[in-house]
Parts: structure tokens; C-alpha cells; sequence
């Protein structure tokens, strides 16, 4: 089966949020050329963005406005829906549930946004992590978020500074206990992984300079979702964001940083015979299966079956017979400038 990688931003931020400092036009002049197919615009607690014609394609980029239901904590990013989604009289998010089901009977599906956010002393950013994993209805979670990840970094000025200047360098990966989460999700019922951006282009002061963290046209080489669609674009918005849609929610897709080098050329498939299965697939487990990774780049590959380290080599091809059913996905680490830089992070594949 012929798949069609196309390079998405999730969760960000325009001039429409209240404290987004970025007008779409500027977003989109860096979206296209930073080679970014699609946009999922999440302005806080409202569709203004589409009230006011900017969703569809917009020259070759597609937008697609969803929302960020954005109480105290608790975080969602809800998408297909034709309303905005408030969380009324909840300003703390202590009811959840609550806007996951409203967000769900509109039709639309969401996402858990930075679920392990811890904020930062040094830029006055309160913690907005999500603390109520009882509920349920979500489709999946933001695994690796580029803000959480970005600012955990910043522990003094000078360090705040040189993460002004050079944020990708600062970047650690998704947390460990992000990742040990979704696992654990995983094992219970299928729970899509994205990444997510969270950008505002928003104004800081450093010794007194103002700076942008970050302008549009850096933050998009950072933390991008890829998405595997069984069609190619037609350049309809309807059908266009469906193919979009259809492959999120069944886990078609992958995450990556593509400031060191880009992901795309990704593949991560199992082989059963004539049968190819790709991620979000659930194949019955026979004694005949293959595992293959392919990469643009030589890595470290890492093969992680039901949370644990099952392969770590380095290559751009890496093949394996399984040798049970398990949960299986992929971790990259790109070496560059010395190291080994976390790249890209596969969903899974579920073999029963």
C-alpha cells in the first residue's frame, strides 16, 4: 500500500488568541516556506480563525481550526467540532470529562495537550499540566511538546539566553514519564501520540532586549507530526481534512524534530506474508512476521515493545522477527554536533 507523508504543525497559536502575537498571514508566509502541509490552529476557547475565512487551503498550506480548551489546567485540543467548547464555570478544569464528552457529541475528537507541563521559574510560566487521568473519550495525548520540553531547560539568565538563540540545541526529548504514560495508555486501548508546538511568537525581555520566542519561521523547523494518508491531497478542504483526520485517530502518523535534518522518508511497517501492516494497524500475531524500520539518516533506532527496550542499533535500515505479539514502536536518535539528538518517535503498531 502506496501511503502519502505529509508535514503537519498541531497546537499553535495566532494574533487571534489573547496572548498569540503572530498574524496568520506571517504564519502561513513561514508555514510554506518551511515546507509545512498542514496547520491544526488551536486559538484559545474559540474558531475565530474560521468565522473569519482562514480555514481550508490557503495557497499551499492547509488549515485546519480546531481549539484549545484552556481552563487553569488541564489542557485539550479539540478538533471537528462546530462550536467552541467552554469550560463553563469550571475555570480551574476540575471537570475535565466534561468538555471531552461536549467536545465528542459535537462530533469532534481531541487530544490531551502538554499532559507533563511544569512551567518556569525563570519566565514567570505557571505549570499547566493535566492531573485528572480518571477520564476518558480522548483520542490520544501530545507525547513530546515543544514548549514543555524547551522550557525545563531554562534554569538561569545566561542559559535563558542562549535557549533564546538556540532552542533546538537545549532539546531533550519527550519526558520519561510522558513516555512510560503512553505506554501504559497503550496497553489498555489504542491512545494516539502527536507532537505539538504550543507556539505564540511571543515578546520576552532578556536584560532588557526584547526577543521573539520564537517567530514562525524557526519554531516550524522544531517539533512537526507527520501524517500517513492511503490518498493523496486533492486540494478539496473537505476531503483534504478528512484524510487528515481519518489518519490521526488511527494512529498513522509519527513525530519528529527536523531542525538537524528532516524526517521525512520515514517507514516503520510489519510484513506477514504479502501483508504489510503500518502504524495504528492491529495484525493477529503468526510466526512469520518482520519488523522494518527505514530512516533518511543513520541513527540510533531504538525498537520498544510494551515499554521496554527491545533493539537499539545503529543504522537506517534495521529488520527483526518478532518473536511475540506486543506493542511495538520506534525512538530515533540523530547524532549531531557530537551527540546523539532525540529525533523522531513512531505510534505503535499492536500485534494481538
Amino acid at each position: 500500500m502506496k501511503l502519502f507523508d505529509y508535514t503537519g504543525a498541531i497546537h499553535l497559536h495566532s494574533s487571534f488568541s489573547f496572548d498569540g502575537h503572530a498574524p496568520m498571514k506571517k504564519i502561513l508566509s513561514a508555514a510554506e516556506k518551511n515546507g509545512i502541509h498542514f496547520l491544526m490552529l488551536t486559538d484559545h476557547d474559540h474558531l475565530r480563525a474560521r468565522e473569519e475565512g482562514w480555514e481550508g487551503w490557503q495557497g499551499k498550506t492547509l488549515v485546519i481550526v480546531g481549539e484549545e480548551i484552556a481552563p487553569r489546567f488541564n489542557h485539550y485540543l479539540a478538533f471537528n467540532i462546530k462550536e467552541p467548547v467552554l469550560p463553563a464555570n469550571d475555570p480551574e478544569g476540575n471537570h475535565p470529562q466534561k468538555y471531552i464528552d461536549d467536545v465528542n457529541k459535537q462530533g469532534g475528537f481531541g487530544f490531551i495537550a502538554h499532559p507533563d507541563h511544569e512551567g518556569t521559574k525563570l519566565f514567570h510560566v505557571k505549570h499547566y499540566c493535566w492531573n485528572d487521568w480518571k477520564v476518558s473519550g480522548y483520542a490520544g495525548i501530545s507525547v513530546w511538546d515543544f514548549m514543555t520540553d524547551w522550557q525545563k531547560r531554562m534554569s538561569g539568565c545566561l542559559n535563558g539566553l542562549l535557549g533564546f538563540l538556540f532552542p533546538a540545541f537545549f532539546l531533550k526529548g519527550p519526558r520519561r514519564i510522558t513516555l512510560e504514560r503512553w505506554d501504559a495508555l497503550n496497553q489498555i486501548s489504542k491512545t494516539v501520540g502527536i507532537g505539538e508546538l504550543d507556539n505564540h511568537a511571543t515578546v520576552k525581555k532578556i536584560w532588557g532586549i526584547p526577543l521573539i520566542a520564537f517567530p514562525f519561521s524557526l519554531a516550524f523547523r522544531f517539533i512537526r507530526t507527520h501524517v500517513l494518508t492511503q490518498k493523496s491531497f486533492s486540494g478539496d478542504d473537505t476531503h483534504d481534512t478528512h484524510l487528515i483526520y481519518t489518519s490521526l485517530l488511527h494512529g498513522r502518523c509519527y513525530f519528529a524534530l527536523e531542525y538537524f535534518r528532516k524526517a521525512s522518508g520515514f517507514s516503520f511497517a510489519i510484513h506477514q506474508g504479502k501483508h504489510d501492516f503500518y502504524m495504528g494497524d492491529t495484525p493477529a500475531f503468526s510466526d512469520n512476521m518482520q519488523l522494518s524500520v527505514s530512516l533518511p539518516e543513520i541513527a540510533l533506532v531504538k525498537v520498544v515493545l510494551n515499554g521496554r527496550e527491545w533493539i537499539c542499533q545503529l543504522s537506517s535500515r534495521l529488520s527483526a522477527r518478532l518473536q511475540e505479539p506486543g506493542i511495538y514502536r520506534v525512538e530515533a536518535y540523530l547524532k549531531s554536533f557530537g551527540r546523539f539528538r532525540p529525533w523522531l518517535f513512531s505510534n505503535p503498531i499492536f500485534v494481538i
